[in-house]
């Protein structure tokens, strides 16, 4: 009976370090962007979306409320949550051309991202090109052979890579050394 308390009790410290291990992908991100290649063709909210030097690089908006960046021409609109979730709205109605999306997260992101999957595109004719960067700090987005009604959007989910906390990792740790000398003891009975 004391084994299998001591058993549970180990398996409910492992289980809460790894649910929390996972760190909101995007959270503190500072993120450097382009728009068909070039930095001038996108501005940035901490610029107020001003075309100056580096208005092509943001932090994440903290409040939430609202786009990061505008493409320079406004027709596009990206909106970051530190979650992961991506919303790019057209400002107008739009036909097919080169739109072609760059962002860099460099080393801002708590893990590398894995994971882009889009959600949802049903405002849109065609089909957006999503692809992450080989290091896993930047994603790529081609909106060229998609057509868009005025004010329509889609929706993608960036994930990361789990990390645990260094207190979810000391809780794991205890939680072994638990085990282990509960192990032992009763090998010795």
């Amino acid at each position: 009976m004391r084994k299998t308390i001591m058993e549970t009790l180990v398996a409910a410290v492992l289980a809460t370090g790894i649910a929390h291990a996972a760190p909101l992908p995007l959270q503190d991100a500072v993120i450097t962007a382009t728009y068909n290649g070039s930095p001038d063709t996108i501005v940035g909210l901490d610029h107020l979306f001003q075309p100056e030097p580096g208005s092509n690089i943001t932090a994440l908006d903290p409040t939430g409320t609202g786009v990061e960046f505008l493409s320079a021409d406004a027709m596009f609109g990206f909106d970051f949550d530190a979650s992961g979730l991506l919303t790019v709205i057209a400002n107008n109605a739009i036909t097919p051309g080169t739109y072609q999306f760059h962002f860099d997260f460099g080393s801002t992101l708590a893990a590398p991202l894995t994971a882009f999957n889009l959600l949802d595109a049903s405002g849109i004719g065609g089909s957006p090109i999503l692809s992450l960067g080989a290091n896993g700090t930047s994603i790529d987005i081609d909106l060229s052979g998609t057509t868009w009604t005025e004010f329509a959007s889609i929706t993608t989910q960036l994930d990361a890579a789990a990390v645990p906390e260094p207190g979810s990792a000391a809780l794991m740790l205890g939680g072994l050394a638990a085990l282990t000398a509960g192990r032992r003891r009763t090998r010795r009975n």
